[in-house]
């Protein structure tokens, strides 16, 4: 385990940077990723940690860029350091998809595949268990 991860989960409030899922509702923590990755010259100092729970890890990856799919624009992906989520992002509260608001949004909605059908059954569930948002 990462050892601030303590510092950033707290920091997160113990949820997901990214699509916002609850870490209580899972059997082990969440990850600390580097929003910009070593590999592209991302440091591991706090201000470029973030809380992620595997799902977003994993489709994030090395990627800090995408491309929207509304302006065929390449853009760079939701920074939960410098950007404000309720700017970038919106929960139909019906169908329980995250609604990218922005170019950033859309392209991080969908390089991080947020509202895969799994992940779209787990979030009513967590609405209905008061845990979402």
């Amino acid at each position: 385990m990462n050892p601030q991860y303590g510092l950033i989960a707290s920091r997160a409030k113990h949820r997901c940077e990214y699509c916002h899922a609850p870490e209580v509702i899972f059997n082990f923590p969440f990850e600390v990723e580097h929003i910009i990755p070593l590999a592209l010259n991302g440091s591991s100092h706090g201000s470029n940690l973030a809380l992620s729970c595997r799902s977003c890890n994993l489709y994030k990856s090395y990627h800090i860029n995408g491309v929207d799919p509304e302006t065929q624009h390449k853009v760079r992906l939701f920074n939960p350091r410098d950007d404000e989520w309720s700017e970038h992002f919106m929960v139909n509260t019906k169908t329980a998809e995250i609604i990218g608001l922005t170019e950033n949004g859309r392209t991080t909605v969908l390089q991080l595949k947020m509202n895969k059908p799994s992940q779209l059954a787990a979030r009513k569930q967590w609405m209905l268990l008061e845990l979402f948002p």
